[in-house]
């Protein structure tokens, strides 16, 4: 699966930056800020497409749609989440990860800002839910170049002993986006009538993503290409175009792939389960009103952003695999039971959730960590995208509509607790095959952590 061996001592111009100095600490500051912030304005649209899902329900899909007819609105962006990763990857592979970075972000806050003015059903009839489902279309194929370079750039830039440690902040910029949007759409509830949050207090969420995204925009401007691509570039070896670059990625790289794709299945699983179905849940299933749901989300949320930094950088000491592990093994066992906990009462579902969310956040807080570290530099783009784009699109997207389909026509009330059981299963069935790379450096065209496993077996 190799291509050439690692490359040799970097030069001071693409030498990554030394977290023991001012400079150094400035510039993970900014490669933090430039990532995490386009990935809070990716996962704001998120929060407030699901914090608002019943008020676009009503906009767009009345009648017998109703709420199936907005979580199709929520799956489909995410069908064209893996074309936008075969497309963004490779070409973030060719040109690099910056210039791919600033358009996806743009393309994700203009189409989110757009969802705002448009018209709804009682105005514009069909057309209303075509034109959301339009949108939410760009939106899945910008954003299937949007996470997985964010996570490689954040990657790249950090050093390798603290790799958890630094990009544990990207997935802190992911919780920050659905925390803001959920939080805005509750204030925005506390202070419209219900008559002028449904009227048109819901537009207003989604204004604030163009804001954001240009803030975004501009801190990406400001950064320069990582000093591992840039490293890769000066030596002459990047070669070949984007296409040759993706069939070299699914010829020689297929192993590493699949091992994502299944962990991937059990990340998304539970995160679309936990943070973008449960609103709908609490309302439906368990009988909350939308505030309190809101309220119960909010709580949970904020407990996870507060746990990210610690998992991340406690990967930096123990590895991945084994934050893996007890994140995989404790959703299993304890799902069935906390979802039954949480249709006790409105104190009983925050406690529920918040453990859910502790069980879960070993795994979302090292992503940017475990995933980039996987690919080798001439391709981690594509094979970040593609892995995780379409194991998403499959099955972590969908899961907000089966989840709903399943509990409104059989009953079920504890299927999503079983659905994330079956993806947990997936993952452990997938986790003995990584690769531990906690340490590993990840420059050069060999998969990190070969060379280091290679030496081991010799010795």
């Amino acid at each position: 699966m190799t291509t050439s061996s690692p490359s040799s001592v970097p030069s001071d111009k693409t030498a990554l930056p030394d977290s023991d100095t001012p400079e150094g600490r400035r510039l993970l500051r900014k490669a933090i800020g430039a990532s995490a912030m386009g990935n809070a304005t990716e996962w704001y649209d998120y929060g407030v497409y699901a914090a608002t899902a019943t008020y676009l329900t009503n906009a767009f899909f009345p009648g017998d749609l109703g709420t199936i007819g907005t979580m199709l609105g929520f799956a489909v962006s995410f069908a064209l989440r893996p074309l936008g990763g075969m497309v963004w990857g490779p070409i973030g592979d060719r040109i690099g990860r910056k210039a791919v970075l600033a358009t996806t972000i743009l393309l994700i806050s203009v189409a989110t800002a757009l969802i705002g003015v448009l018209p709804t059903h009682a105005v514009a009839g069909i057309w209303a839910p075509i034109l959301l489902i339009l949108l939410r279309v760009i939106q899945g194929f910008s954003t299937g170049g949007e996470y997985g370079g964010a996570a490689t750039f954040m990657a790249e830039y950090a050093p390798d002993k603290k790799r958890g440690r630094y990009g544990c902040f990207l997935e802190f910029g992911t919780l920050l986006g659905f925390v803001m949007g959920t939080a805005f759409v509750l204030f925005l509830e506390l202070g419209l009538s219900d008559e002028n949050m449904q009227t048109w207090g819901w537009r207003i969420p989604f204004f604030l993503a163009l804001p954001l995204g240009l803030i975004g925009l501009y801190l990406r401007r400001q950064m320069s290409d990582t000093p591992v691509f840039t490293e890769l570039e000066q030596e002459d070896a990047i070669e070949g175009t984007a296409w040759t670059r993706f069939v070299d990625l699914l010829k020689n790289y297929w192993q590493p792939i699949l091992v994502m794709f299944g962990m991937v299945i059990a990340l998304n699983v539970a995160n679309y389960t936990l943070l973008a179905y449960l609103p709908t849940y609490l309302q439906n299933n368990i009988g909350m009103s939308t505030t309190t749901g809101t309220v119960t989300i909010l709580i949970g949320e904020l407990a996870m952003m507060a746990l990210i930094p610690f998992f991340g950088r406690w990967s930096d000491t123990v590895g991945r695999k084994p934050l893996w592990w007890g994140s995989l093994i404790g959703l299993f066992i304890f799902a069935l039971p906390l979802f039954w906990l949480m249709g006790q009462g409105f104190a009983w579902a925050i406690v529920g959730f918040v453990i859910l969310g502790v069980l879960y956040i070993p795994q979302l807080a090292t992503i940017s960590a475990t995933f980039p570290a996987m690919f080798p530099t001439q391709v981690r783009y594509a094979g970040f995208a593609i892995s995780y784009n379409v194991a998403t699109a499959a099955f972590g997207g969908t899961a907000p509509l089966v989840n709903d389909a399943v509990t409104k026509n059989d009953g079920w009330d504890l299927f999503p607790a079983g659905y994330m059981m079956a993806a947990c299963a997936i993952g452990m069935i997938a986790l003995p095959f990584l690769r531990e790379t906690a340490g590993c450096s990840i420059r050069g065209t060999e998969i990190p952590g070969e060379a280091e496993a290679d030496t081991k077996v010799a010795a």
